[in-house]
C-alpha cells in the first residue's frame, strides 16, 4: 500500500505540474500582452513589461491554484484510468476513497505552499511590480497622478494626494473637527516628510481656522504634526487589497474599524484568502468524479468538462464577490460561500458515485 500511495502521489504531483505548465504561461502571456500596450509611455520599455509580468507570476499562481488542482488531478487520474491502472488498483483492493485521500494529501501540500507564497513572496513581488511600473510610466510609485488616499480617526480627516516615496508625500490636506462634527481647522501642505514614527514635518503650510468671527488664515514654511498614522499604516494604505498579505490585511482591517472607516473591500479581500483555500479543496473533490464517474470518456473529454466547470466556478465566485460588495453583505459569508457550496456539491456527487 505504501508503494501505491507513493505512486499515486507522484502521478498527482506530475499532473499538477502539467496543469501549472499550461495555465501559468498562458495567463502570463495575457498579462504580457496587456503590458505591451504601455510600452513607449514614459520610460516604460519591453524589458519592463517582461519584468512586471514575471513579478506577477506568484500572484497568478495563487489565483489559478483551484483550477490547477482541478485540471491537474483530472490529468493525473485520467492518465491512470486510460492506462487501466486505476482498474488494476481497484482489483487489488484499493478503494476509490483511498485514491481520493491520496489526492487530498497532495492537495494539502499544495495549500501549504500557497499559504507560504501568499504571506511571504507574492505580496512583495506584486507590490514591486506595481511600483516599478508606475515609476516607469512617470506616475506616483504608490498611487498614480491625480489620485489620493483618504483616511481618518475620530476627529481628523487626512488626504494624501501623492506618495513620492516611502518617506515623503505631496499635496496633503488635513481637516480637524470638534466633537459635534464642525470643522475647526483646515491645513494644506505642499509636502510632508515622515521624520520618526508618527511625527511629520509639513512644508509650505497654510492653516485656516474657523471661528465664530470668520476664518483666520496663516501660512508658514514648515511645521511639525503628530499624525494618527504610523509608517506601517501609510504603507498599507497605498497598496491595493489584493496585493497585501493575510497578516497585513488583518491588521489593516482592524485599523480601519478602530477609526470608523469603510472596511468592506479589505475585509472581503482577507476572507477571500480563506475562500480560495476552500475552493481549491472543492476543486480537488470535484475532479475525482470526472474520472470514476466517466469510465468510457477519454482524457480529452474529461479535460473539456473540467475546464467548463472551472470557468463556471470562476464566474460564480466573481458574481458573488461583486454582489457582496454592492449589497454590503457580510464579507465572511460572501467570500466563503462559493467554496462551501462547491464542497457540499462535491460531497453529494461523491456519495452517488461511491
Amino acid at each position: 500500500m505504501t508503494i501505491i500511495n507513493r505512486y499515486l502521489a507522484l502521478q498527482i504531483v506530475m499532473g499538477l505540474g502539467i496543469a501549472t505548465a499550461v495555465l501559468l504561461p498562458l495567463f502570463g502571456f495575457l498579462d504580457l500582452l496587456d503590458q505591451l500596450d504601455d510600452v513607449g509611455k514614459g520610460t516604460y520599455r519591453v524589458k519592463d513589461a517582461f519584468l512586471h509580468t514575471a513579478l506577477l507570476l506568484p500572484r497568478r499562481f495563487i489565483q489559478l491554484a483551484p483550477f490547477i488542482a482541478l485540471l491537474g488531478n483530472v490529468v493525473a487520474l485520467g492518465r491512470l484510468a486510460v492506462g487501466s491502472e486505476l482498474t488494476a488498483m481497484r482489483a487489488a483492493g484499493v478503494s476509490p476513497a483511498h485514491i481520493s485521500l491520496a489526492s487530498l494529501a497532495v492537495g494539502l501540500i499544495l495549500l501549504s505552499f500557497i499559504t507560504v507564497l501568499d504571506q511571504f513572496v507574492a505580496p512583495q513581488f506584486q507590490q514591486k511590480a506595481i511600483s516599478s511600473r508606475a515609476v516607469a510610466l512617470e506616475k506616483s510609485a504608490a498611487l498614480g497622478k491625480h489620485l489620493g488616499i483618504w483616511t481618518r480617526d475620530e476627529r481628523n480627516v487626512l488626504r494624501i494626494g501623492e506618495m513620492l516615496h516611502a518617506g515623503k508625500a505631496a499635496d496633503i490636506e488635513l481637516m480637524h473637527f470638534d466633537e459635534n462634527g464642525f470643522l475647526l481647522t483646515y491645513t494644506y501642505a505642499g509636502y510632508a516628510d515622515f521624520i520618526d514614527g508618527d511625527l511629520w514635518e509639513l512644508r509650505d503650510v497654510t492653516t485656516k481656522t474657523f471661528t465664530g468671527n470668520g476664518i483666520e488664515s496663516v501660512s508658514t514654511a514648515s511645521m511639525q504634526w503628530k499624525s494618527f498614522l504610523n509608517p506601517d499604516d501609510i504603507s498599507t494604505l497605498t497598496k491595493s487589497p489584493e496585493s497585501l498579505s493575510p497578516i497585513e490585511l488583518f491588521f489593516h482591517v482592524r485599523f480601519l474599524r478602530s477609526t470608523g472607516q469603510e472596511v468592506d473591500a479589505y475585509a472581503l479581500a482577507l476572507w477571500r484568502k480563506g475562500g480560495g483555500i476552500l475552493t481549491t479543496v472543492a476543486m480537488l473533490l470535484l475532479s475525482i468524479p470526472f474520472v470514476f464517474g466517466s469510465v468510457r470518456a477519454g482524457l480529452g473529454n474529461r479535460l473539456v468538462l473540467a475546464s467548463m466547470l472551472g470557468i463556471s466556478v470562476y464566474l460564480f465566485d466573481q458574481i458573488v464577490a461583486n454582489a457582496g460588495l454592492l449589497l454590503h453583505l457580510n464579507p465572511a459569508l460572501t467570500a466563503l460561500l462559493p467554496g462551501l457550496v462547491l464542497i457540499a456539491l462535491a460531497g453529494l456527487w461523491l456519495r452517488r458515485i461511491f
